[in-house]
């Protein structure tokens, strides 16, 4: 009964993993154009995604806790050992987990890419409120002293 149950569960996980791939996907491309629009509504998704994943994963969790067995993959191999559906449940458990790693990665290399762009970013600001100014070299190859300049926008 418990195993059935747990199987289901990872079943049902599926549609959503799946589909918060495919929005990790498509922020990456909007991050990519800075879409800010498409990037609000991509989190409001998310986060509705995250909670029902999150929800799924407590429901398997108690399963394992109620039978006595750990709440990781070792518990999990334990009740298949028991189970008619063990193969299965196993099979099913490594196609998730392959989707959720792949998620992860995604979401992983998207905050890169927010890092890199809040880098750039705050280097435009810095040039355009007058920060360092560049280290320039003369025709003997030392460093020229030149005269601070002020912000661009009170050229």
């Amino acid at each position: 009964m418990h195993d059935t149950n747990l199987l289901q569960l990872i079943i049902d996980d599926f549609a959503p993993a799946q589909q918060l791939l495919e929005l990790l996907q498509t922020e990456a491309i909007a991050l990519h154009g800075r879409d800010m629009r498409l990037l609000e509504d991509i989190l409001a998704q998310k986060q509705a995604l995250i909670i029902l994943l999150e929800q799924h994963g407590r429901k398997r969790s108690a399963i394992l806790a109620s039978l006595n067995l750990p709440i990781n993959r070792q518990g999990l191999e334990q009740l298949a050992a028991q189970s008619s559906i063990g193969d299965q449940l196993l099979a099913q458990s490594d196609v998730l987990t392959d989707l959720l790693a792949q998620c992860q990665s995604t979401n992983v290399s998207n905050g890169q890419s927010i890092m890199m762009q809040q880098a750039a970013t705050a280097t435009q600001l810095k040039i355009l409120h007058g920060g360092d100014t560049p280290a320039l070299y003369d025709a003997r190859g030392s460093t020229s002293v030149l005269a601070k300049r002020g912000p661009l926008s009170q050229a």
